[in-house]
């Protein structure tokens, strides 16, 4: 036992907590997407399609970097998607949204995007929403 009546060696926790954890995620996540940015750009003839991922809904945005504008956008917490989907977080509800998003690309006359997965695996629900979106005839 040390002076201050504390069993651990000079004061230090022996396992990091939650709060390190999540700092030490969210500093990883973002080097990360610094890097794909620098190297993913969107522009006028190929926007980029950027996805993003929360714990109740996803989120796609075709994006044109030059500008810095937002061309097009379609989520799962849209009326026009809860109508058809049954669940929001679900590979089912990617699929139907990138099956949405390819349909609205499609009437804005857009054909080849550039694919940003941000800081996400490309597989399972990722990779179903692109492969929806491919399906509908957007090159990537």
């Amino acid at each position: 036992m040390s002076a201050n009546g504390s069993s651990r060696k000079n004061g230090r926790r022996g396992w990091p907590v939650l709060k390190d954890k999540t700092i030490e995620r969210k500093t990883r996540n973002d080097r990360l997407r610094k890097r794909i940015r620098e190297r993913v750009r969107g522009t006028a003839e190929r926007p980029r399609l950027h996805v993003f991922k929360s714990n109740a809904y996803v989120y796609a945005q075709v994006i044109d970097d030059l500008k810095g504008a937002v061309l097009l956008a379609a989520s799962t917490l849209e009326k026009e998607f809860r109508a058809k989907a049954k669940g929001t977080k679900t590979k089912d509800a990617c699929g139907e949204l990138g099956a949405l998003l390819g349909r609205r690309l499609k009437a804005a006359k857009i054909d080849k995007v550039v694919f940003d997965r941000g800081t996400h695996p490309y597989h399972g629900r990722i990779k179903t929403l692109a492969d929806a979106v491919r399906k509908e005839g957007i090159a990537f």
